[in-house]
């Protein structure tokens, strides 16, 4: 029975998003792991070409206006931007997470006092969030990587709360129970493993969603902080010539764009294969 099922799940095809999300977002993690090979020029030299210099062979993306090549800080970015996303997500899933499954198996009182907690906290949005703990932590690398870490974890626990509420309903938790399993091993042996894929996709749905709020707060100064060529600091940087050097915003817009896109499309294709009955729905 195994075997044939691991068959029939490695014999269907992936569809087409997947396989052009799973390119993209490979394509977007090798330029930035290999950025320090790949880059022409330091991203933080200052005159390596002219200022505000329209994209040529000399500089792909052009230049900035102190003159240093688009294109070396471009990809360095893409590692400082995935860096903050990939931190922040797995921060924000693990604490989430954590908290759901005791808010599931903690008893009711434990569950009220979590779920009331969690709601309250998921009534804001994530980004307003990460802007007022930022705006008290200070800006930097390190606070808006928290920031953003804690306001994906109201998300994150609801989502592990749903998941772990529907398994503890099942029989076979019930079953576990009467033989005097406890919660704990409960949990870590018959809970997770059937949530964990469930999770891991939310996870990259909510990858993208951390690019977008490490972008935001470098946007608004409150993030990375210049010379680093962070890519919402890229665009920040950029918007007082987006008449003269759109060529500034154009670049590091697409990057951000095309990372969201990518793992979008692998984390929806991904929530439609665990549970293919979301394709019914209306």
């Amino acid at each position: 029975m195994t075997s044939i099922a691991k068959r029939s799940m490695f014999s269907r095809r992936l569809p087409v998003s997947v396989t052009i999300g799973l390119a993209l977002a490979l394509i977007i993690v090798l330029l930035s792991l290999l950025s320090s090979y790949i880059a022409p020029f330091d991203p933080m030299r200052m005159a390596a070409g002219p200022r505000l210099s329209a994209p040529s062979a000399a500089h792909l993306f052009g230049t900035d206006e102190f003159g240093r090549d688009l294109f070396s800080r471009v990809l360095l970015g893409g590692r400082l931007s995935l860096g903050i996303g990939l931190s922040a997500v797995v921060s924000g899933l693990v604490i989430g997470g954590l908290i759901g499954l005791i808010a599931a198996f903690g008893g009711r009182l434990v569950e009220a006092l979590l779920l009331r907690l969690i709601d309250v906290l998921y009534s804001f949005p994530d980004t307003l969030i990460a802007l007022a703990l930022v705006a008290f932590l200070g800006p930097g690398i390190e606070n808006a990587t928290l920031a953003i870490a804690i306001s994906l974890v109201p998300f994150y626990a609801r989502v592990a709360y749903g998941l772990a509420a529907a398994e503890r309903a099942k029989p076979y938790i019930d079953a576990a129970r009467l033989a005097g399993t406890r919660s704990a091993r409960l949990v870590r042996v018959h809970v997770m493993p059937n949530i964990v894929q469930s999770l891991i996709v939310m996870a990259t749905l909510g990858f993208s969603s951390a690019i977008l709020s490490a972008a935001g707060l470098s946007f608004l100064g409150l993030g990375v902080q210049p010379p680093s060529p962070e890519w919402g600091a890229i665009l920040a940087s950029g918007r007082n010539y987006i008449t003269k050097a759109p060529w500034i915003l154009i670049f590091p817009g697409l990057a951000i764009c095309l990372t969201v896109l990518s793992f979008n499309l692998i984390g929806d294709s991904l929530r439609d294969l665990i549970d293919p009955r979301r394709k019914a729905r209306p």
